[in-house]
């Protein structure tokens, strides 16, 4: 086994982090620490030499790339799980500055962000968009890098995120459209329990085994996927889990679905949200009342706009047995929500 990366959360808000870790050693960067909520204050806001303190020397998408094409030609001769776990596009707006100058040649002039929530920056635009084309050429270096130890079409390749987009004010999200069709307000991308906090695409490439140009509307979860790599690999799972190996989907096979899905949220006033099939329940502010569960079709309304739980009561009381059933008392008190035990 081989780690390297980030290992503490408040390290990880920079891009520019003064260590990361290489297994159990801490890795020295040449970077300094910079207050995450820093505004410019009496700097002038469109002069580019106000923003210079906050991209330094080490960049850590950039070194933790390296180590998985390391780690891909290290392990070329033997079956290898690589889990790369990259920061970007995730704030603060930091990237190298060749993307930066690209997309500002093709943005044109925009108003900079000056600091309080994550570092100021100059272009914001132009910066997230740096950071997502550096993170597909990235991946595209890795694909080539498998491609050059012969081993492409046997390799399965998941890319997916952890979230919905952010709605931080330096991220553009109208301008990027970064929300689909899953978004109604701020209120329902990432932090939530609405599908623009939960819903997420995910892409498999496997020449070998996936045929090309398919699709699939099969629901999943993230808790699927230690039940997938271990089908893919044929070993039989060692614990009992939640997950469902959607293995024969990729294959094009008979797909095993579950019966629901359930998400809890301790933040945000304590969320709630189950989804079976079409149907999606939600609950907000449990922190403060045993809160009603709203109902949506997701076929017709994946904004969810409008409750139908006065027209489906027998839905409604299905899926509060299925909330009853899905939730369990967490280990740490901090994950209570105490309208649920």
């Amino acid at each position: 086994d081989f780690f390297y990366g980030y290992n503490c959360q408040r390290q990880a808000h920079t891009l520019y982090p003064t260590h990361l870790w290489r297994n159990e050693n801490r890795h020295i960067l040449n970077n300094y620490i910079v207050n995450k909520n820093e505004t410019l204050d009496d700097k002038d806001p469109y002069n580019q030499e106000s923003y210079k303190k906050y991209n330094q020397s080490d960049y850590a998408p950039t070194l933790m790339h390296n180590e998985a094409l390391s780690f891909i030609e290290q392990n070329k001769k033997n079956t290898f799980f690589l889990y790369y776990a990259s920061p970007l596009p995730h704030l603060p707006l930091q990237a190298p500055e060749g993307w930066v100058k690209y997309y500002n040649e093709k943005f044109g002039k925009e108003e900079p962000y000056v600091g309080r929530s994550y570092y100021p920056n100059r272009t914001p635009r132009a910066t997230y968009a740096a950071m997502i084309s550096y993170l597909d050429e990235q991946v595209g270096e890795i694909i080539a890098k498998l491609k050059e130890i012969g081993e492409y079409e046997n390799t399965l390749i998941i890319f997916t995120s952890d979230n919905g987009p952010t709605h931080v004010p330096q991220v553009d999200y109208e301008f990027f459209n970064s929300t689909g069709i899953f978004v109604n307000s701020r209120n329902t991308m990432k932090g939530s329990v609405n599908e623009g906090g939960i819903r997420v695409p995910m892409i498999a490439s496997w020449p070998n085994e996936i045929e090309p140009g398919t699709s699939s509307d099969h629901i999943s979860a993230f808790y699927d996927f230690f039940e997938t790599a271990l089908d893919v690999a044929s070993i039989e799972s060692p614990i009992q889990t939640d997950g469902i190996s959607f293995y024969p989907e990729l294959k094009g096979q008979k797909q095993k679905k579950h019966k629901y899905l359930y998400w809890e949220f301790p933040a945000n006033g304590g969320l709630q949200a189950i989804r079976m099939g079409k149907w999606k329940g939600l609950k907000k502010n449990l922190f403060k009342e045993k809160s009603k569960l709203k109902l949506f079709d997701l076929s017709i309304d994946p904004k969810e706009l409008n409750d139908l739980s006065s027209k489906f009561p027998e839905v409604v009381s299905e899926l509060e047995e299925y909330l009853k059933e899905a939730h369990s008392t967490p280990y740490l008190d901090n994950f209570i929500i105490p309208s649920l035990e």
